[in-house]
């Protein structure tokens, strides 16, 4: 299984990701945005940051970037991709994800540690029980996930709602998301469920010494997932 961490100008936590899937026995190595290429790999991370400043809009000038343009080939040919915090706002932006992320609610940049309730999904990029409580790490700006009344009504039927902001205990409410995702959104993949983005950081969560083990399903599912496809 081999990861390509696609570094764009402003990008932040490439180095985190390469680290956790090489932790985890994984292959992975940087791709440049001016690239045009992904021969090689078996999958697609496009990591946190602040790419190209967030000039205009989070993820608007990337989306722009060579790269993406073999990243969207890959993802409608099936290939797994997943987009972390500004890498969910790029994927966005590229509309291979539904809906947007704004300007958190009380406009105020969140760190901190957050607890969240899986849902039932179609997410080839995670295989936890439906309502197992995960805690990761969120740091950002622009998380306040917003679509329309029809993008969610499609999101809950077509079970595209990975994660959402809950309690310790797995209650969900409004107030549950920090930063005022609509529906507590924190997770959505897409139809297929190849192309997956989340504004939490489970990079950060993969080594038992520096917080945790909650985000190594995120890497694991995925390669084991890669492994039964390929026989």
């Amino acid at each position: 299984m081999r990861f390509a961490v696609v570094v764009f100008p402003g990008s932040n936590c490439e180095q985190d990701v390469v680290h956790a899937a090489r932790l985890l026995g994984f292959g992975a190595d940087y791709v440049w945005h001016g690239d045009d290429s992904l021969d090689g790999f078996d999958a697609v991370i496009l990591p946190g940051g602040f790419s190209y400043g967030d000039y205009l809009r989070c993820g608007a000038v990337a989306r722009f970037s060579p790269i993406m343009s073999e990243v969207v080939r890959f993802a409608q040919d099936g290939g797994p991709v997943m987009g972390i915090c500004n890498g969910f706002q790029i994927l966005a932006e590229a509309h291979l994800l539904p809906g947007a992320l704004l300007r958190n609610e009380g406009l105020k940049f969140i760190c901190e540690e957050v607890t969240l309730k899986v849902e039932g999904h179609v997410c080839d990029w995670l295989d936890l029980p439906v309502d197992t409580i995960v805690r990761m790490p969120i740091n950002h700006n622009e998380g306040n996930y917003v679509c329309d009344d029809d993008t969610l009504d499609a999101l809950r039927d077509d079970r595209q709602i990975v994660l959402r902001y809950s309690t310790p205990d797995g209650e969900v409410t409004p107030c549950t998301a920090p930063n005022g995702a609509r529906y507590s959104i924190a997770g959505v993949c897409n139809e297929a469920g190849n192309v997956f983005g989340l504004m939490p950081h489970p990079e950060r969560v993969v080594d038992p010494v520096v917080g945790g083990t909650d985000g190594r399903h995120f890497f694991t599912a995925i390669a084991e997932r890669m492994a039964q496809v390929a026989g």
